[in-house]
């Protein structure tokens, strides 16, 4: 794969903000050619698939409604946030999880991970699954307002197929789900500490 390799000449910082920063790379391509690559640094992130188990076996999803400012619009979306300094991917997923839902699990598992823009940014999305949930209260930060809600498997893959879900993550999340639920795909559980 040696011959699709690039190589950094120089780099220059674009932006520094509190969460983003975006630089421009001056690279040098397999074929001599120099250009340019701007692209994002992003610290990762985790997704939480949170499974819940009805009065009458069911199977319901714990999803999340929250207005994203650069679309102007409010998204159905899994739980999920941005990996502090240090943090173990795993303890984030847990502190998400109880954080914006107020639900702890006594059993997950990780399924794998997403680069949602690869074109242009370094985001990875750890996608952890839970289950075992117990419901708590919910310790959202001051300025996160979101609202939770559940729902069938059946009902996340018709809003995905009529185009009312478009978050990548949560799309990448619904192919796992049903890969997961069909017996297609395995999961290997492990019990919360």
């Amino acid at each position: 794969m040696d011959h699709l390799q690039e190589s950094k000449v120089a780099s220059s910082e674009l932006c520094k903000g509190s969460f983003l920063h975006v630089l421009r790379d001056s690279v040098r391509l397999p074929n001599g050619h120099l250009t340019t690559r701007e692209y994002v640094v992003h610290p990762g992130a985790v997704m939480v698939v949170p499974l819940l188990v009805d009065a009458d076996g069911g199977l319901r999803l714990v999803l999340e409604r929250q207005f994203r400012y650069p679309l102007n619009r409010v998204m159905i979306e899994f739980p999920a946030g941005k990996i502090d300094p240090g943090e173990d991917p795993f303890h984030c997923a847990q502190r998400e999880l109880h954080e914006e839902t107020g639900y702890r699990a006594t059993a997950w598992a990780r399924a794998g991970l997403l680069h949602p823009v690869v074109a242009y940014s370094t985001e990875f999305i750890d996608i952890w699954f839970a289950r075992g949930l117990i419901a708590g209260e919910r310790r959202l930060d001051e300025d996160e307002l979101l609202d939770v809600f559940t729902a069938t498997p059946s009902e996340l893959m018709a809003w995905c197929r009529d185009g009312l879900v478009t978050d990548a993550k949560t799309l990448i999340a619904a192919l796992w789900l049903q890969n997961v639920v069909s017996g297609a795909w395995t999961l290997d559980w492990l019990e919360a500490t």
